[in-house]
C-alpha cells in the first residue's frame, strides 16, 4: 500500500554499492525500515544527505505485510536543520538524541503525539541560540510520558526515595539496589518538571550533568528490553565545563 508521509531518520547503514538501509520513525506508520537505492547522479531525487541521522522528511513509500525492508518511492526534507550541522555541541546532542531513539522505538507502532513532540524537540534546538545544555536530559525526562513509564510526581514526600524499577516515589527502601537516595530523588523530582524554555535556569556542572544522564539511562534500560550501553555519551560527556 502507497503512503505519503512525514518520518525522522535514526539510523542509515550502507549496503552494496548503491544503497543504504535507513530505520526511521514516521507520524503514519511508527518504526520502518527502508531499502534505499541512491542515484548516481547527483540530479537524482533521493540524495544521500537526506539520510542523515534526526533529517526531518517528507516520504513517499509502498508498505507490504511480512516484508522486512519497505521500499522508498520519494523523500524531500520536511525541515531543513539552519544550525545544527554546524556547531559541535548541537551535533553531539543530535547524535546521541538519534542513537538513543533508536534502540528505545525499537518496535515502536504509529504514534502521533511521540512524532511531533521529537520532531518539535529538534526543531527547539536548531533554533536556540543559547541555553541548550541540558537539552539531553530535559528530552530524556519527558520523553518517559510517550512510552508509558513517567513518573507521578504528586506522590513526592519529602525524603522519600524514588524506586527506579517500579518508576513511583516512596517511603518504604524496596529490596533491591535499583533506587535513587533521598537527596538525589529530591532533584529528579524537581527536574521531572524541567522543559525546554526553563531549563537554562538549571545550572549543573559537568559531573552534575553526567550523574542525572546516568540515572536517566539507567531509568530507561530498566523499563526498555535489551537497551544496550550507548557510544555517543563519551562525546556528551566531554561538553561544557560547566
Amino acid at each position: 500500500m502507497n503512503y505519503k508521509t512525514e518520518a525522522i531518520v535514526l539510523h542509515s547503514l550502507k549496503y552494496g554499492e548503491s544503497r543504504i538501509i535507513v530505520d526511521m520513525f514516521c507520524r503514519e506508520l511508527g518504526r520502518v525500515s527502508f531499502i534505499v537505492s541512491l542515484p548516481k547522479s547527483a540530479k537524482g531525487r533521493l540524495k544521500k544527505q537526506y539520510f542523515q541521522q534526526m533529517t526531518l522528511l517528507e516520504i513517499a513509500c509502498d508498505i507490504r505485510q511480512r516484508t522486512q525492508l519497505q521500499k522508498l518511492k520519494d523523500a524531500r526534507l520536511l525541515v531543513a536543520y539552519g544550525s545544527i550541522p554546524f556547531s559541535p555541541e548541537k551535533l553531539a546532542l543530535s547524535l546521541f538524541t538519534a542513537e538513543f531513539l533508536y534502540h528505545a522505538l525499537r518496535s515502536e507502532q504509529r504514534n502521533e503525539p511521540l512524532f511531533c513532540y521529537i520532531s518539535d524537540s529538534m526543531q527547539w534546538l536548531d533554533m536556540s541560540t543559547a541555553g541548550f545544555a541540558n537539552f539531553h536530559l530535559t528530552f530524556l525526562m519527558r520523553l518517559s510520558r510517550f512510552l508509558g513509564f513517567y513518573p507521578n510526581l504528586e506522590e513526592y514526600r519529602d525524603g522519600a526515595i524514588f524506586d527506579l524499577r517500579a518508576a513511583t516515589f516512596s517511603t518504604t527502601v524496596p529490596m533491591h539496589h535499583d533506587f535513587l537516595t533521598p537527596e538525589e530523588s529530591r532533584r529528579i523530582h524537581l527536574l521531572m518538571r524541567m522543559d525546554f524554555p526553563t531549563m537554562h535556569l538549571y545550572r549543573f556542572s559537568r559531573h552534575d550533568r553526567n550523574r542525572i544522564l546516568e540515572v536517566l539511562l539507567q531509568y530507561y534500560r530498566l523499563h526498555l528490553p535489551q537497551f544496550p550501553e550507548l557510544k555517543s555519551i563519551s562525546v556528551l560527556q566531554e561538553l561544557w565545563n560547566t
